[in-house]
């Protein structure tokens, strides 16, 4: 990515003493850019290799902060890959120094290149998202509560990003999520797409929205994968796609590393009681949305589903381990906690840009006001399928990607809501058989796959694919991005 050296008449940008570049564009009044410009000459932040740059979306007086690294293969020409954490409240700071991104913290004050990361073979952008959320912040309070209200920030933001990067223009675009990334993914994507419907006449150049990809989540109909309060209420809602996953996962041989947790009598009462929870919840949150109705409906299958698997000491997020430390404070890997600091220090937050503490205070990885906020409006109660499905017939690819042994947003819940999704291709899709998932000959996992859609589960993984499983995930999402399938011939 290099900063453009002609801008077209729509398009303001002038560099400020502070090394920032800022771009605006008339179709968005209320939106406004600043880019870092000298990251590309600092040697030692995440990875030297290759250019990199951070600012912020200005919207009036919210700011959303971002991270950008260009492709280590071919920058010019090489895919957009834009990636959120979930939550909501989750830093994408999170996908970026554990996951995926060019490097991974090691210590408060050290980072080490990761080898796996996705940029790899495409540009990687990272945004920290709603306000409050890692580095971004308000100055006057304001806050953002629904899934829709950012998905106009995050289309309108990439209008302007696209527009302003030389290149960029017309290169194709992925979005990608986990977690609660289930809910914002298919809804920024289709914002994206209604946007491009009259870019033309905003005088922008239309994104080229290739694909939505989304890893372990059930939010897509959806639930809490970042807990709100406690881990007894981590999951907002059971749909009938996804009830009884739950007690698959703790009860049944579901993967050759997954294996019953539970005892007899346990699994003997979760089963009896799945059939009024299914009930409850097709009647109060499918049917029809009865928040109060809804709500109770969750806190009873919660209490029936979910207890008994806290009470085994298990992470929610890979139960072939025990969570270390509290859940809302570490998201039980440790390594986040030394993110945090990392990007709390002067100097990092020099380097990035970003306001010092106090005036911006000390980030976590994890906002629970933000949490209690969307949890409030009602947006964590909503589904999101719809937009995916509409997504498949306006011929964006969709991927689906989940660890076994990730218990909270597992991969049983999303292969039969893959299987479920009303769309052009579902009967043929719910048809095509499971195949094994093969990395360098060896099979890693499973896959299902028709024309645009993509199920596949990693095994051996927890939450977090590319962090427990980076070589097989890198795998995966290039396969991805080159061909838009991961085996074979698409149908």
């Amino acid at each position: 990515m290099r900063l453009i050296s002609f801008l077209p008449l729509l398009l303001v940008a002038r560099v400020r003493a502070s090394a920032f570049a800022t771009f605006t564009h008339q179709a968005f009044p209320e939106y406004g850019i600043r880019v870092k410009l000298f990251l590309e000459n600092t040697t030692g932040f995440c990875d030297p290799a290759v250019r990199s740059y951070a600012g912020y979306v200005d919207i009036q007086a919210r700011h959303l902060f971002f991270y950008y690294f260009e492709s280590r293969s071919a920058p010019e020409s090489d895919d957009v890959l834009l990636w959120f954490n979930g939550g909501p409240g989750g830093a994408s700071s999170l996908g970026l120094f554990m996951e995926l991104g060019p490097c991974t913290v090691t210590s408060e004050n050290t980072t080490e290149i990761n080898p796996y990361s996705w940029n790899s073979k495409a540009n990687t952008l990272f945004i920290e998202q709603p306000v409050g959320v890692g580095f971004s912040y308000a100055e006057y309070g304001q806050s953002i509560d629904t899934t829709e209200a950012a998905a106009n920030d995050i289309a309108a933001f990439l209008a302007i990003f696209f527009e302003s990067m030389d290149g960029l223009k017309g290169r194709r675009l992925h979005i990608a999520g986990e977690s609660y990334g289930g809910r914002y993914v298919p809804l920024f994507a289709s914002q994206i797409f209604d946007n491009n419907q009259r870019a033309t006449q905003l005088g922008i150049t239309p994104i080229n929205l290739i694909s939505a990809i989304v890893g372990k989540s059930i939010d897509l109909l959806t639930s809490l994968c970042c807990p709100n309060k406690t881990q007894e209420m981590a999951v907002a809602i059971f749909f009938s796609y996804t009830i009884t996953s739950y007690y698959d996962m703790q009860c049944g041989i579901t993967s050759p590393n997954v294996r019953p947790i539970q005892t007899i009598s346990n699994c003997v009462q979760m089963k009896t009681i799945l059939p009024r929870c299914k009930k409850a919840i097709q009647a109060h949150c499918i049917d029809t949305f009865d928040i109060i109705n809804c709500m109770a409906a969750e806190s009873f299958c919660g209490e029936a589903l979910m207890t008994p698997f806290t009470l085994t000491g298990k992470s929610m997020y890979d139960m072939r381990t025990e969570c270390i430390g509290e859940v809302t404070d570490t998201l039980c890997y440790p390594i986040t906690k030394k993110i945090a600091a990392y990007l709390n220090s002067s100097p990092i937050r020099s380097i990035l840009g970003v306001p010092l503490a106090p005036a911006l205070p000390n980030i976590t990885m994890a906002n629970m006001t933000v949490n209690a906020l969307f949890s409030a409006s009602g947006d964590v109660h909503q589904t999101s399928t719809g937009h995916l499905a509409a997504l498949l017939d306006h011929g964006v690819q969709v991927l689906l990607y989940a660890g076994s042994s990730d218990f909270i947003c597992n991969y049983v819940g999303i292969e039969r809501l893959a299987r479920g999704l009303e769309w052009s291709g579902q009967e043929e899709f719910a048809a095509e058989p499971l195949r094994e998932l093969l990395v360098d000959g060896v099979a890693v996992g499973e896959m299902r796959e028709f024309h645009g859609l993509t199920f596949a589960s990693v095994w051996n993984a927890g939450h977090m694919v590319p962090h427990d499983k980076p070589a097989e995930a890198l795998a995966l999402i290039n396969r991805w991005l080159a061909d838009g399938r991961l085996s074979g011939t698409r149908k």
